[in-house]
C-alpha cells in the first residue's frame, strides 16, 4: 500500500477551541492518521499576539501573527477566529488556493455562507463546518447527508448554551433573569456582554445555517424573525410551570404553506412554552439539543454540549479526519445542495399558538367580548382558566384570564393582541408567548 504524503494543516486563531485542536492533533496525531489515511501535520497557529496568555498552551514555535502566509502553505485551513473580518477574506483566500476549510465560525456563514460555497465549488474544494452549530453535537452532517433523501418538515432546536442555563435556572431554582445570567457570568457561560446570547442573536445565525441545509434553500439572515428573551420574567416561568410548560428560547425552522396555497421555509427565534412531556424540555443547564421532524424519519433528536473549547474541537477534528480522507481519496468537494430555491416567507405566514395571559374587569359580558374578539380575527379559543383578584385601589374588582389558543396565523394572532390590548374590559394584557412541540 503506498502511503498518502502529510497533510499541511493551518490553523486561524489560538483561543480555547484553537489551542485544544492544536493540541489534540500533536497528542493523537498516529491514531487520527491511521483513521485518515494521511499524516497530519499542524504547520502553524495564526494569532493577534504571540506572547498572549493562553488557558491550553501551543508550542511556540507553531506561532505566527502571518496568517496570509501560513495559508499559502497548507492543504487544510482551520478557521476557529470568530467573526467576520478578518474570517471572511481568509476563508477565501484558502479556498482560492485550493485548500479545504474547516470552520466553526457561524456568523461568517450565516451572513456569507453562498459567497464561500460558490467559492468553494469553483475550485473544487470543500467547506466544512461541523462545530458552526451545536458545539460537540452532530447536526450539519445527518442534515446534510443522512437525511438527504428525506423531507424535513420542522426543526425545534435549543441553540444557545447561555439562554438554555438562564431559563433552566429560572425554571429549576426559582431565580430572577437578573439573578441566572449573573450566575451564567460567573460561571462563564456568557460573555460580559451577553447581548448575542440574550437577545436571540447567535440562536438567529444557527437557524439560518439549520434552515438552509434542512430545506435545500439558502435562507439569509435576515429574514430570521428575531425575538430575546430579555422580556420573560419570573411570573412567565412559574404560570408555564403550574400549566405543565417550560419555557425555552427556540430556534424553529420549518416547511410551510401560505394563505395562498406557496410552499416555502420560515426561520424564527423566540421564547416559547414547550410542554413538560416533550423531549426538548428535559434538556437542562447550558446544552443544546436538536429536535428535527422529517417524513420518513419520524422525530429525532441530538443532544449534548453546545460549547466549550474540549467539546467544539471535538466536532473540528471530526471535519479534519473528514477533509483528510476526501484527500486521500481524491475527487472534488461536494457542493452545498441549495438548489431546491423555495421561497423564504415572512412571519406572518407562520401557524402557531398563543398563551395570552389578561388582566380583565371582572364584570359580566367581558368574557363574551373577548371570545368575539377572537372569532371576529379568525382565531380559535383552546381554552380559557380564570382567577379572580380584588380590586386594589379601584373600586371594580380584575380577573386573570390565561387563554391558549388553537393554531392560528402569526398575523391574526398578532392582530388579536393588538386588539385585545385597546379593549376597554381589558386592563392589561401580561404575557404573550408562543407555544410550540405540541
Amino acid at each position: 500500500m503506498i502511503e498518502y504524503r502529510n497533510l499541511k494543516i493551518a490553523i486561524l486563531g489560538g483561543g480555547s477551541v484553537g489551542a485544544q485542536v492544536a493540541n489534540l492533533l500533536i497528542q493523537h496525531g498516529d491514531e487520527l492518521a491511521a483513521r485518515a489515511g494521511a499524516g497530519l501535520e499542524v504547520i502553524g497557529v495564526a494569532v493577534r499576539d504571540l506572547d498572549a496568555k493562553r488557558d491550553t498552551d501551543i508550542p511556540q514555535h507553531l506561532l505566527t501573527t502571518d496568517a496570509p502566509a501560513l495559508i499559502l502553505g497548507a492543504d487544510l485551513v482551520v478557521e476557529l477566529i470568530g467573526g467576520i473580518e478578518p474570517a471572511r477574506t481568509y476563508i477565501l483566500q484558502a479556498l482560492h488556493s485550493g485548500a479545504d476549510v474547516i470552520t466553526a465560525n457561524k456568523a461568517v456563514l450565516a451572513n456569507h455562507g453562498p459567497e464561500l460555497f460558490e467559492a468553494a465549488e469553483q475550485v473544487g474544494a470543500q467547506l466544512y463546518y461541523e462545530a458552526a452549530v451545536g458545539g460537540a453535537i452532530p447536526i450539519i452532517r445527518p442534515l446534510r447527508d443522512s437525511l438527504a433523501g428525506d423531507r424535513v418538515t420542522r426543526i425545534l432546536g435549543i441553540v444557545n448554551g447561555t439562554t438554555n442555563f438562564i431559563l433552566d435556572r429560572m425554571d429549576t431554582e426559582g431565580d430572577s433573569l437578573e439573578a441566572a445570567l449573573a450566575e451564567a457570568t460567573r460561571l462563564g457561560y456568557a460573555e460580559a456582554d451577553p447581548t448575542a446570547d440574550v437577545e436571540g442573536f447567535d440562536a438567529a445565525q444557527k437557524a439560518a445555517i439549520l434552515a438552509s441545509l434542512a430545506f435545500h434553500t439558502t435562507v439569509p439572515l435576515e429574514a430570521v424573525h428575531r425575538e430575546g428573551m430579555t422580556t420573560v420574567t419570573h411570573d412567565q416561568v412559574l404560570a408555564a410551570r403550574k400549566a405543565g410548560y417550560v419555557v425555552k428560547l427556540l430556534a424553529i425552522c420549518e416547511r410551510i404553506t401560505d394563505a395562498t396555497g406557496t410552499e416555502g421555509v420560515a426561520a424564527r427565534v423566540h421564547p416559547a412554552l414547550v410542554p413538560r412531556d416533550h423531549p426538548l424540555a428535559a434538556v437542562h443547564g447550558a446544552n443544546n439539543a436538536v429536535f428535527v421532524e422529517a417524513e420518513a424519519a419520524g422525530s429525532l433528536m441530538f443532544y449534548g454540549a453546545g460549547a466549550g473549547g474540549i467539546q467544539t474541537a471535538s466536532a473540528v477534528l471530526g471535519d479534519i479526519v473528514s477533509a483528510a480522507r476526501r484527500h486521500v481519496a481524491g475527487g472534488p468537494g461536494v457542493a452545498e445542495s441549495t438548489h431546491a430555491n423555495l421561497p423564504v416567507l415572512p412571519m406572518s405566514s407562520v401557524t402557531t399558538r398563543y398563551q395570552i395571559t389578561l388582566t380583565v374587569l371582572d364584570e359580566p359580558g367581558v368574557l363574551a367580548a373577548i371570545a368575539t374578539l377572537f372569532s371576529d380575527r379568525g382565531v380559535s379559543v383552546e381554552g380559557v382558566s380564570q382567577s379572580v383578584r380584588d380590586g386594589g385601589d379601584s373600586a371594580r374588582p380584575t380577573a386573570t384570564l390565561v387563554i391558549i389558543t388553537h393554531e392560528a396565523s402569526e398575523s391574526a394572532l398578532a392582530a388579536t393582541v393588538e386588539a385585545l390590548a385597546t379593549n376597554s374590559a381589558v386592563s392589561a394584557v401580561v404575557s404573550v408567548l408562543r407555544v410550540e412541540g405540541l
